[in-house]
């Protein structure tokens, strides 16, 4: 009698019981994994959320939203206020946040800029980053006016009505910015905002012989802003700095006076860091 065919070691994984069960757990915790950065994300951007509102800006049941929130408190990432019910950001997600920080050395490096370029001006200085096409705040040293610019930490604003947004785009060729935005709108907030892509080059292109960027109540009406980009060592605009204030304090010939001031500043900021300056960078 001839021998029986043994089955491959393939056909024996195939026949095994739960196999499939096993394939499918992954997905299902990268969907865990996916809705618990999005309530981390809302809860982030808020100063305090309730429950049933991460529930309706999520569009997850209540039920899970209060199964997540209460993994992520576990791990310290969020935190929930014991007399209003509200959840916040946790200390962990902080800390994560201050290893981003150190990681790029900005938030200690920039420091002590930020804090010369608000006695020299008497306006709110910041720091911020480009991500995804638009800006994010990092830090900031506030004015001691009563009426001042303020930017809390992690904020995101439009890259093309944001004085350090204009100035981390003034470094690219244009090929670049159009790529970047082609596909997207630029909102329109006041009558001075730059809310076409011609609009924006013509203006980068008189941001790009200046040295600075100017953030003329586009953003904001009564708001302005000077920037200058900070350069990495490879001679990439990583992050601005930038100074803001009330239009009233920053008129024209203030303006070209503080012009000057932030760009050294940025000067400073880029060799503390390590960083070259690009200014041989042309835009194509």
């Amino acid at each position: 009698m001839a021998d029986k065919p043994q089955p491959s070691r393939q056909d024996q994984l195939r026949a095994k019981p739960g196999r499939k069960a096993n394939e499918n757990a992954a997905p299902s915790s990268v969907q865990v994994l996916d809705r618990s950065l999005k309530l981390l994300d809302l809860v982030a951007s808020a100063d305090g959320a309730a429950l049933t509102e991460l529930a309706d800006q999520s569009g997850m049941a209540p039920s899970t939203v209060h199964r997540l929130l209460t993994a992520l408190a576990g791990h310290g990432m969020v935190t929930r206020d014991a007399e209003t019910g509200a959840w916040t950001i946790g200390l962990k997600a902080f800390e994560i946040g201050n290893a981003f920080l150190r990681f790029r050395k900005l938030g200690t490096i920039s420091r002590p800029f930020l804090k010369q370029l608000m006695e020299r001006s008497g306006e709110t200085a910041n720091i911020g980053i480009e991500d995804g096409g638009d800006v994010v705040f990092i830090s900031q040293v506030e004015s001691h006016a009563p009426m001042r610019a303020f930017f809390r930490p992690g904020r995101r604003g439009p890259i093309h009505a944001s004085g350090i947004g204009k100035a981390i785009l003034s470094t690219w060729p244009d090929a670049e910015i159009e790529r970047l935005l082609s596909t997207r709108s630029l909102p329109r907030f006041t009558e001075n905002t730059r809310d076409t892509l011609s609009k924006l080059l013509a203006d980068l292109e008189v941001t790009r012989t200046r040295g600075w960027s100017i953030d003329d109540e586009e953003h904001t009406l009564g708001m302005r802003c000077l920037a200058a980009p900070i350069f990495n060592e490879y001679g990439e605009a990583i992050a601005g700095i930038s100074v803001s204030g009330p239009a009233v304090r920053l008129p024209d010939g203030t303006l070209a006076e503080l012009g000057p001031v932030v760009r050294a500043a940025a000067e400073g900021v880029t060799r503390a860091m390590g960083g070259v300056g690009n200014d041989s960078r042309k835009p194509s």
